[in-house]
């Protein structure tokens, strides 16, 4: 019996723990695309923190031929002034993936900025990093 009370027990902490891992996802229009973004830490956090991005255009293919640059910025604060940084994505299958290093804890604005036939797109959200 305590055997099985065990077991039942590391299985409920691996399943809570799968369900607390999940990644921070947000789905948006920017322009004609729809974006799926996924950051690999949720809530993100201070330091490093893996961006991937999917584009799909309107015909639901993946877009593999753009340009895709994430822009991540706290706004000044008293005693602070603004951050901003931006970071280059790196195409891997059908995913764009960057790396965000948050250097403080608080609400980022995020920008990703998709440019494929001299036209640019943008989606824009916001995050708040622990």
């Amino acid at each position: 019996m305590k055997k099985l009370c065990a077991v039942v027990a590391v299985a409920m902490l691996f399943i809570s723990g799968i369900a607390y891992a999940k990644d921070y996802e947000v789905n948006k229009k920017a322009g004609e695309y729809d974006v799926m973004v996924r950051i690999d830490k949720n809530p993100p956090v201070v330091g490093d923190n893996t961006i991937t991005i999917e584009i799909k255009d309107t015909s639901r293919k993946y877009v593999t031929d753009a340009k895709v640059v994430v822009e991540y910025s706290m706004p000044a604060m008293p005693g602070m002034p603004a951050m901003n940084y931006k970071t280059d994505t790196e195409l891997k299958g059908n995913e764009y993936r960057a790396k965000m290093n948050l250097s403080m804890s608080g609400s980022w604005n995020i920008a990703v900025k998709i440019t494929r036939a001299a036209k640019t797109s943008t989606m824009k959200f916001t995050v708040d990093a622990k």
